[in-house]
């Protein structure tokens, strides 16, 4: 769903199967936007951020089923930058993602 949202917005978007090979195209693709998906096969989202900000300050935007004030926390522990909570407001995330974009060539990388 997001990769056709983000496709029709006029936004490249980048995907990746899993955890560690979220941590390889991040630092090699170097995205304007990371969406960060907490289940991920592998390492989970929020060790891939860990992973992913020893080596870059892409921001992270870390998406969840899980609305409980402890998953924000641990997801911002992490180094997320936003935290959206599944179903996604369509309108919340292109407002986040214009946060992180303006004057960027637009390039998003979703996992």
């Amino acid at each position: 769903m997001f990769r056709t949202m983000l496709q029709l917005h006029g936004y490249r978007v980048i995907e990746s199967p899993d955890g560690e090979k979220t941590v390889q195209m991040a630092e090699s693709a170097r995205p304007d936007l990371i969406l960060m998906d907490v289940g991920l096969p592998g390492i989970d989202g929020l060790d891939a951020t860990r992973r992913i900000r020893e080596s870059c300050r892409i921001p992270i935007v870390c998406v969840s089923g899980h609305g409980e004030a402890r998953f924000l926390a641990q997801a911002r522990q992490a180094g997320c930058d936003e935290y959206l909570v599944k179903p996604i407001d369509l309108d919340q995330l292109e407002a986040i993602i214009k946060k992180y974009t303006a004057q960027k060539p637009r390039s998003v990388q979703a996992f």
